[in-house]
């Protein structure tokens, strides 16, 4: 089920996947509406103040008409003159200030969206992640939300001036001269039907390009997130050539976007060019046969000049709504992606002020209790963030089955009981549902069969915030964040103490990191800790999710990049933690492992054996093959056979 409506975004079906497009500009354009509604009242007031300087253009002609006949007759200039110099300065004041009022409130519009753009994307269900390239999602919150900058904002503002300043326009010129006018309205509306052709086309080519924009981020962040395996691998070349292609391919719709530009602009200069000549042949003619004064086909004149102006400010105004609908695509298309609505921290509170003058965003995060080291084993832990104390919890999977999209069962019908306060181990061989089984724990993905039970308690029905509050997970790639290591340590509880980090430091044995780190834990780790060797990244990550003094502790190959006394030293510590919070974890080392409460065999999705270290060596042979191959149990005729 997709989350809740977006206050900026609005809600409709999304371009991602296959799925359509908003129908038409009939359904884009409330969408867009959407965005300029916060800033409403500011909007009105530019359009106002265009209202306005139009006003005061539509004046000049009138007044310079004046000049010209005070001219003729030896009349007096000074009032004329005086009108008209104070027509043209309010005139180029208005403008200003409604420049900068569009301006900063586009500003304002990309802020927002972006803002919840970000707010959606870190929301977004596991699933949705896994179908959608991050690259192409980051384009969506930056080059795809600058086309609303001016769409949401000053197109719609010079198109209502524009069409105000022409009809202003016409109706003077009908009043100076009927004949003129229609000269004038016969070559722009065959300019207006050509334009009218083009504007659907120019909304596909902005389409087109911005899909092609997402390709070229999508393939380079594709490249760099793997920009180790890219240069060992020797495929810089291939890489290269990849990232160009989508460069190419969005350069070539770019171009034909460029291309229906250019054209509008052509013709834009070319109807009042054609305009203007038509009239003045026109017009000389009748001068010259005396049956229209200099003064008027001169006024009349500066009038079709000043048409230039609305004329070109509906085209430009027409070109960037194309441009803002293309967009809305996109940019609507996140809405409907699915979101963990259950979470906590970061709640957008929506709207921004009518005026779009705040955008409010309010932290309602969970700090997660303080750590002493000491308490670790202990069962007076504080209360949690949720209200309860926190305590061991018993996990219970009842007929679980599961399957990733388009691929055969990853787990079927998997049961079995974890009781609280023990160390239970899943292993098997790669590939048989153990990864998944902590993952739907912490409910990245729902079961389509069975329930998983927290305390008695089915967690589908426990919000997310609070089912993860009581459970730490190490994953199995252990990543590290840009930042500090004091900032990683804290990331999942910010309110830990200095004795608290020193308490898990001294635990995982990264004291001893720390104390040759030039600026200790202020130390920067690097892009995705860089810095830092697997071991360490490992050692990190079970620090983090022992920090914030977890119910359950989730350890996913916690110990594969570690040496035989870190190893040691962290099975040392599971042991010392098993006590005080349930421990499940998963280890192809069956050595990390002989020592717990409970292992669980699994194999090709589903539970074939569960015991002790000693029962499943004499009861199950695909764990005693595995125990033989690593050396943990001499071979035997079963083994050999």
């Amino acid at each position: 089920m997709a989350g809740n409506a977006d206050p900026v975004l609005g809600a409709g079906p999304t371009v991602t996947g296959g799925a359509p497009r908003p129908d038409g500009a009939g359904s884009r354009l409330p969408v867009l509406l959407g965005y300029a509604r916060p800033h409403r009242t500011v909007l009105m007031a530019a359009v106002v103040l265009g209202l306005l300087g139009s006003a005061a253009g539509l004046a000049q002609p009138l007044a310079a008409k004046a000049v010209i006949d005070a001219l003729r007759v030896d009349g007096d200039l000074f009032t004329p003159v005086a009108l008209l110099a104070a027509l043209v300065l309010v005139s180029a004041v208005l403008s200003g200030v409604n420049l900068w009022l569009l301006e900063r409130t586009a500003e304002r519009v990309v802020r927002g969206v972006r803002l919840s753009l970000a707010h959606r994307l870190l929301r977004l269900r596991v699933h949705e992640l896994d179908r959608h390239q991050p690259g192409d999602l980051v384009t969506r919150a930056t080059a795809d939300s600058t086309l609303l900058r001016s769409a949401a904002t000053t197109a719609l503002v010079q198109l209502v001036n524009g069409a105000a300043g022409l009809i202003g326009a016409i109706v003077l010129m009908a009043v100076l001269d009927l004949l003129l006018l229609g000269i004038t309205i016969g070559v722009l509306t065959v300019v207006a039907v050509v334009v009218l052709v083009l504007l659907p086309r120019i909304q596909a080519a902005v389409s087109r390009a911005q899909d092609a924009v997402g390709g070229v981020g999508a393939t380079l962040d594709r490249a760099l997130q793997a920009a180790r395996t890219v240069k060992a691998s020797g495929a810089e070349a291939r890489e290269t050539a990849a990232v160009a292609a989508a460069v190419e391919n969005a350069y070539d719709a770019g171009l034909t976007g460029a291309r229906y530009s250019a054209v509008l602009g052509v013709l834009s200069g070319l109807a009042v060019q054609a305009s203007f000549l038509a009239v003045l042949g026109a017009g000389g003619v009748r001068v010259a046969s005396g049956s229209l004064e200099v003064s008027t086909l001169i006024a009349f004149l500066l009038y079709l000049f000043y048409v230039i102006e609305p004329i070109s400010s509906l085209i430009m105004g027409a070109n960037m709504l194309q441009e803002g609908l293309g967009a809305v695509d996109r940019l609507h298309g996140v809405q409907v992606l699915e979101t963990e609505d259950d979470v906590d921290s970061a709640e957008l509170n929506g709207a921004q002020a009518p005026d779009g003058d705040e955008t409010t965003v309010s932290t309602t995060s969970v700090d997660a209790a303080p750590l002493a080291a000491q308490a670790l084993v202990n069962d007076d832990r504080p209360a949690t963030g949720n209200g309860a104390r926190a305590r061991p919890a018993s996990i219970t999977l009842r007929g679980v089955g599961f399957a990733y999209s388009d691929r055969s069962p990853a787990l079927s019908g998997v049961t079995f009981d974890v009781p609280a306060g023990s160390c239970t181990a899943l292993v098997g061989p790669s590939g048989s549902g153990k990864t998944t089984i902590l993952a739907l724990l912490q409910r990245f993905y729902d079961p389509q069969a069975g329930a998983l039970l927290l305390d008695g308690q089915d967690i589908s029905e426990l919000r997310r915030a609070d089912l993860r509050r009581r459970i730490s997970y190490v994953e199995q790639d252990s990543p590290a964040l840009s930042g500090t290591l004091a900032e990683n340590l804290r990331y999942a509880a910010p309110n830990a103490s200095g004795h608290d980090v020193a308490g898990v430091l001294r635990l995982t044995r990264l004291d001893e990191l720390v104390a040759r780190l030039p600026d200790g834990v202020d130390t920067l780790v690097g892009h995705r800790g860089t810095t830092l060797s697997g071991g360490e990244r490992q050692r990190l990550a079970v620090a983090r999710a022992l920090l914030r003094r977890p119910d359950v502790l989730l350890l996913d190959e916690a110990t594969s990049q570690l040496d035989a006394r870190n190893e040691q030293a962290l099975r040392d510590l599971v042991a010392s933690v098993a006590g005080s919070c349930t421990v499940l974890l998963i280890a192809h080392r069956l050595s990390t492992v002989t020592a717990a409460d409970q292992i669980v065999v699994l194999d090709a999705g589903r539970v074939r054996a569960a015991g002790r270290h000693e029962e499943l060596l004499d009861g199950d042979d695909l764990y005693l093959d595995l125990a033989t191959t690593q050396l943990i149990a001499p071979a035997t005729d079963k083994t050999a056979r």
